[in-house]
């Protein structure tokens, strides 16, 4: 008499479900860098899950298995970016010594950043507020800025930044530098996310320090 295996446990079976729908090589993250890439090229409104599933060589279905769709998808590569920036504002560097320093340190960790997440970086750079995500986006942005200036308002009064400046102009130029990068930066020309910070530091701090 021949013996029947025992069945699958439910968790197997819906654990392959779920290897087979990924799809090998195409994580959530994955996912998400290429919608970015995509999303810079064609422009988040001119993207369609085709032309997504197209250039990951998966089929729609695949996507839906991370992702609910492209309002998403903008949304998890805008908040990957902008948690990053304010993870940088926390560090050490950001929040003990001099105001100078600490602007200083959160300068270096944005161009990091930036180099590290370019793609979501550059999507967020080019928001415009036209959904409620690009919007949520814009109001972070703003709060970052913010801070920047505070720093810049310490720095006067500590005398290390010249009193002639002001601090809101100040801080949007010191960040228009950092986010010229998108333009620019080319990963694989061999210029270091550090040689990039301490160029652009010199040049800013040596116009500002008193």
């Amino acid at each position: 008499m021949s013996r029947t295996s025992p069945p699958e446990p439910a968790s197997s079976r819906r654990g392959a479900g779920r290897r087979r729908s990924g799809r090998p090589g195409h994580d959530a993250d994955s996912v998400l860098r290429v919608a970015a890439r995509v999303f810079n090229e064609r422009g988040y409104d001119g993207t369609s899950m085709e032309d997504l599933a197209r250039a990951l060589g998966v089929t729609k279905s695949a996507i839906y298995h991370h992702v609910t769709g492209k309002t998403e998808l903008l949304r998890r590569s805008l908040d990957l970016a902008m948690d990053a920036l304010f993870a940088v504002t926390r560090e050490e560097g950001s929040t003990t010594g001099p105001a100078i320093d600490r602007l200083d340190h959160v300068l270096r960790g944005s161009v990091r950043v930036l180099v590290e997440e370019l793609p979501h970086v550059t999507l967020l750079l080019r928001v415009r507020g036209n959904t409620e995500v690009e919007k949520r986006a814009l109001e972070r942005r703003r709060e970052f800025d913010h801070l920047i200036a505070d720093l810049v308002r310490e720095g006067i009064v500590d005398g290390d930044i010249r009193s002639d400046v002001d601090p809101a102009v100040a801080a949007r130029l010191l960040f228009g530098m950092v986010n010229s990068l998108v333009e620019w930066y080319k990963p694989d020309r061999g210029l270091a996310s550090e040689e990039v910070a301490d160029t652009l530091a010199r040049i800013a701090f040596g116009g500002l320090r008193a």
